[in-house]
């Protein structure tokens, strides 16, 4: 299971591209779409290209994070709005939430009722960041009749 172009184009309109490294609100080094770490660097600059690779590498960890940790079955939209919420968030700070339990748990509506509470930056409260974890409770909560649930590991086959 991998992310839709639904849930890449939610990514893109949140995170922007920026081709010349620049730091975020709470001052990380960042390039591209939203891609941090250790390789950007000041005055660092990429084109196009570059920015939609790092993407996808930086997709397909939150993808892994978000298969290995769930375990319930997820549907298309949910996988997608997760994978925008692991890519902003990071995988650890899904790993410890409560949005998580929920979801695992099979509270598949109580788990979409946590996004919002994630919309602080620096521990003070961001405008886009809130819009940001609004469409993603609202894909999370979007049916998907194109394809079933798909597990994420033995268990149910339907998804809330």
């Amino acid at each position: 299971m991998t992310v839709s172009a639904t849930g890449i184009a939610l990514i893109q309109r949140f995170e922007g591209c920026r081709l010349v490294a620049y730091r975020d609100s709470v001052g990380v080094w960042t390039i591209g779409y939203g891609h941090t770490g250790p390789d950007v660097q000041p005055g660092m600059s990429i084109d196009a290209a570059q920015a939609d690779s790092l993407l996808q590498a930086d997709l397909a960890h939150a993808t892994a994070a978000i298969l290995s940790l769930v375990t319930v079955p997820l549907r298309q939209p949910q996988l997608d709005a997760l994978a925008s919420f692991v890519f902003n968030l990071g995988a650890k700070a899904f790993a410890g939430s409560t949005l998580l339990r929920k979801l695992n748990a099979g509270d598949y509506a109580g788990a979409a009722a946590e996004f919002p509470r994630w919309s602080n930056a620096g521990g003070q409260p961001v405008a886009g960041l809130l819009r940001r974890r609004i469409a993603e409770r609202t894909l999370f909560l979007t049916p998907d009749t194109a394809a079933p649930a798909v597990n994420t590991s033995a268990g149910n086959t339907s998804a809330g």
